[in-house]
């Protein structure tokens, strides 16, 4: 059941993670608490399980020994009638023949005598069926306490396995979480390498491309020398090109410097969308 979950965990933080890299960042949200809510309705059946099966066995338990209490009060009630009517018996057995034989001798000396081994036989009986009684309770509550201490046992390696199965589950979300974190990280330093290599690559053209009208300008002054005018016309339309194109490189720029304001906006917001629910899931752990 622990590699069930564990592999429900990965399928579904893998899926999780591509509809991440597609999506936006509202169904990003909602998948996220979609998913936490799942994680959280999973934790708490596991739970009620466990609480189920523990209430279950010890009611199992309880009704076992009621039962077995039960059957010893009444084996302890029929062994006392028992010797209550064996008592009775051998009583009744012992008064008829001393009548019997007080009958025949009349004597007052030999009834006494009799009367007085009666008495001591019988308060000599009693204390033997106390003495069983005692010994019969004790028998019973030493098997009592030999009952809970076993119970008591069950009942802290259950305790255990519990706690163990938590752990384990605690563990592979945390490094499931610090797998995603570096996995952000490396996005991040790929993503801020292809725009630095962009802007070099931009000013390297720019760059060429000025060197190059210099060269051109540079040459027709030194051949057209005698046609200023024309000279004058071409690097005004040099100049009215080059500055079309600086305009639309500044536009570009500013473009480019919106969209990596947004960009950044848009990185902040989800940071903080993401550490809201880091912290939920915290307080919610």
């Amino acid at each position: 059941r622990s590699f069930y979950d564990q592999k429900i965990l990965q399928k579904t933080f893998g899926r999780w993670k591509e509809w991440w890299t597609v999506c936006r960042e509202r169904k990003l949200s909602l998948r996220a608490e979609n998913h936490y809510r799942r994680l959280l309705c999973s934790l708490t059946l596991k739970a009620w399980r466990s609480y189920v099966c523990q209430q279950q066995g010890e009611s199992d338990k309880y009704c076992v020994a009621e039962s077995h209490a039960k059957k010893q009060k009444l084996l302890r009630t029929w062994q006392c009638w028992l010797v209550y009517v064996d008592v009775q018996r051998t009583k009744h057995g012992m008064q008829s023949v001393a009548l019997a034989f007080r009958e025949r001798s009349c004597l007052r000396v030999s009834w006494a005598v009799w009367r007085r081994q009666h008495h001591q036989k019988r308060t000599g009986h009693q204390m033997n069926i106390l003495a069983l009684q005692h010994w019969a309770q004790s028998l019973q509550f030493r098997a009592w306490l030999q009952w809970r201490e076993l119970y008591l046992y069950s009942q802290n390696e259950k305790q255990k396995e519990t706690r163990a199965v938590t752990h384990h589950q605690h563990w592979e979300l945390r490094r499931c979480l610090g797998a995603w974190l570096g996995y952000l990280n490396l996005h991040r330093v790929k993503k801020r390498q292809n725009e630095l290599a962009q802007e070099l690559h931009r000013s390297r053209t720019l760059r060429s491309c000025f060197s190059n009208w210099r060269q051109l300008l540079e040459c027709k002054r030194r051949i057209h020398a005698h046609q200023r005018d024309l000279e004058k016309q071409a690097a005004r339309i040099a100049l009215w090109r080059v500055f079309a194109h600086w305009k639309h490189y500044v536009v570009l720029c500013v473009e480019e410097s919106e969209q990596r304001e947004v960009a950044e906006e848009h990185y902040r917001h989800h940071l903080l969308v993401l550490q809201k629910f880091w912290n939920r899931w915290k307080s919610r752990l």
